[in-house]
């Protein structure tokens, strides 16, 4: 007995169901059909992308709906044209056996006059899109005062593209006694609130964990510099050969530009936005479910209701806007069951964000290494072999052609003829590889700058060209001020307004207890070690900024089990320090200026875990690790934000 007829649907549904080759239920199905048949129910629903949560909903919607009736009974609601469209037809193929069944499609796109007589027809089921079923309300061209039942699908996403005044003017169409079932791949404030507006003690059932990721992804990130971003996607697709991916970039216009030079390239793909007219998207997703493309270059709205099987990788060209619409990006892969990978190719500075991700999918990513031109090279000659061994040769209509191929050949052994035919197609590899270069990003430059180096501590002074010295003065007004010998100042780089010294250890020491109180040209001078070699397991880390109104930093340091963390701001009138605290460890914030001098202190015990502060007229700084300079001069300010602030999105 099939597994779905156990769950109360009726004997047409089930038949309908099995010809498309379900059998088993999946887990959000399980939980869901049973308690939506029992009727008078409004539920919340959180489920991945890819678990068949149409299903879920669109089988006891329809075991509900009186088909006899031609009035609109069901709206649902969804926030893209292609999960629109995608809806719909599952619905109609579950009412494959369902007589005078008819459900509508309402999207932006489409012939409006169109749709308009579609549901004069009698739709007893709508699905539609807010902007489109908007448009038709204040056209009077649909009637929703019969609707028993209303579906918020992708709910979360509707909310964040700005949909809730057009989900608000929709609802308030319907009458208030109707069931409604919210579906949502997270469940951020938004959500919660729009099941408080619109629902009455709802049913809340997760499958999975709240906001977690596909337990079937793998989900890996590549850090490059900027300008090799576009080389490690096509190093990335060169090391798959067989890859069937979904890349996604941040606004149409990069979808466009990136598309087009993979195209150029002689990669089969593709752009899927905003800016394609109904009939060219409908082409490119056409193209795509048939595997005419190996990648579709998408919009994160215009890939919403991508439902395409068997998609290997989920390539994140750029990180979303909204970290939570990684879940839906991911969710494209490892559909039904099966497994899937989600890249990520970032920056050094991105990594924060790849922490923050990690959080709300509670999965860890793996740091993968962008694959060298070598090895690129030889998965495509694998993979050609492959092909080869497995291709399926046509006896009949080759057969003709033998005796020419057999005589051409004929002065070729087996090998020669089984390399000069692989060749044909891996020497254009080669000839793209030949020197590549690496395209991994580390932070191998500032851990050589910062690297330990026996009998030498790295000093950092807040000093620098502004101050009218190069390498040579500050190196002779160091040794000046300390008295140490100038033999046993290793090193000296100086930047704008700050500058790093290497001494000798021990003379790190006198240097700095030399320069505690020390004044140049009317500035408090502070010299501050970078960590001394062979500590306890020490490691550093720093963001620097300059500008016209000083020096801003934020370093953090670890060692030994605890930890320290400062930041400083040296400028005009007044800057601010951030206070940095973790157990066991000590924070300090300084504020200095024209306007005077403040001090705040923290100490963490770290078994205790208690936490003290003493406080001079310092201000508290924010635990967002902001920096902010200013210059008493020309008014400007600058602020930086170590975790990127979200800009407006963009489609």
């Amino acid at each position: 007995m099939n597994k779905f007829e156990a769950l109360g649907l009726n004997d047409s549904i089930v038949k309908a169901v099995t010809e498309l080759g379900f059998e088993t239920p999946t887990p959000i199905q399980e939980k869901v059909i049973p308690e939506l048949l029992k009727g008078n129910t409004d539920l919340v629903a959180l489920a991945q992308t890819g678990t068949g949560k149409t299903a879920a909903f669109g089988l006891p919607l329809i075991s509900m709906i009186d088909f006899n009736s031609r009035d609109t009974q069901a709206l649902i609601m969804c926030p893209t044209r292609e999960l629109c469209m995608q809806i719909t037809r599952d619905l109609q193929s579950f009412t494959k056996y369902i007589k005078d069944a008819n459900i509508v499609a309402i999207y932006g796109g489409a012939s409006i006059d169109t749709q308009t007589r579609e549901i004069k027809r009698g739709a007893q089921i709508v699905v539609a899109t807010p902007g489109r079923m908007n448009d038709m309300i204040d056209r009077r061209r649909v009637n929703l005062s019969n609707v028993r039942f209303a579906v918020l699908d992708e709910a979360d996403e509707m909310l964040n593209m700005g949909f809730k005044e057009d989900l608000d003017t929709i609802l308030s169409q319907t009458p208030e006694e109707k069931n409604t079932w919210l579906f949502s791949a997270t469940m951020p404030d938004e959500v919660l609130r729009i099941s408080k507006n619109y629902m009455e003690n709802p049913v809340e059932i997760t499958a999975g964990t709240k906001n977690s990721g596909n337990v079937n992804i793998d989900h890996v990130y590549y850090i490059v510099h900027a300008r090799d971003k576009y080389p490690a996607l096509k190093r990335i697709a060169d090391s798959n050969p067989d890859i069937f991916a979904i890349v996604f970039c941040r606004t149409k216009i990069e979808t466009q530009e990136i598309a087009d030079k993979l195209i150029k390239d002689g990669y089969n793909a593709d752009a899927l936005h905003g800016d394609l007219s109904q009939s060219q998207r409908d082409h490119v997703m056409k193209r795509y479910r048939s595997r005419s493309l190996q990648m579709l270059v998408a919009t994160d709205v215009a890939a919403r209701g991508i439902d395409v099987q068997d998609v290997t990788h989920v390539i994140n060209y750029t990180l979303p806007d909204e970290i939570e619409n990684y879940t839906h990006r991911s969710g494209r892969t490892a559909r039904a069951g099966k497994t899937g990978v989600s890249i990520a190719i970032i920056n050094m500075k991105e990594i924060g964000k790849i922490r923050i991700i990690e959080r709300i999918i509670k999965k860890k990513f793996t740091e993968g290494k962008v694959p060298t031109g070598f090895e690129a090279c030889e998965k495509q000659l694998f993979s050609l072999v492959k092909k080869v061994h497995e291709v399926e040769v046509n006896e009949e209509a080759i057969e003709a052609y033998m005796p020419k191929i057999y005589e051409e050949l004929q002065d070729l052994s087996k090998e020669d003829i089984i390399k000069r035919f692989v060749s044909t197609e891996f020497n254009r590899f080669l000839d793209y590889y030949k020197n590549a270069p690496d395209l991994n990003a580390t932070s191998s430059r500032d851990k050589e700058r910062f690297a330990a180096t026996p009998g030498i501590t790295k000093l950092f002074i807040n000093l620098g060209e502004l101050d009218s010295l190069d390498s040579r003065e500050m190196k002779e007004y160091i040794s000046e001020v300390s008295g140490v010998d100038a033999a046993s100042i290793v090193s000296v780089e100086v930047k704008s307004s700050f500058s790093f010294i290497e001494v000798k250890t021990e003379a790190a020491e006198i240097i700095q207890g030399t320069f505690k109180n020390a004044r140049y040209n009317n500035r408090n001078v502070r010299i501050e070690s970078r960590g001394a070699s062979g500590g306890s397991g020490e490691r550093s880390g720093e963001r620097r900024s300059e500008g016209r109104g000083g020096f801003d930093r934020k370093r953090t340091f670890g060692g030994g089990g605890n930890s320290y963390g400062e930041r400083k701001s040296y400028g005009g009138r007044s800057d601010r320090g951030e206070r940095s605290s973790d157990r066991g460890g000590y924070s300090k914030s300084n504020s200095e200026g024209s306007r005077g001098y403040g001090e705040r202190k923290s100490y963490g015990d770290a078994n205790t875990g208690e936490r003290k502060s003493y406080s001079d007229r310092a201000e508290r700084s924010s635990s967002r690790s902001t920096s902010s300079e200013s210059s008493s001069g020309g008014g400007e300010r600058k602020s930086n934000f170590s975790r990127e602030k979200r800009p407006r999105k963009k489609m």
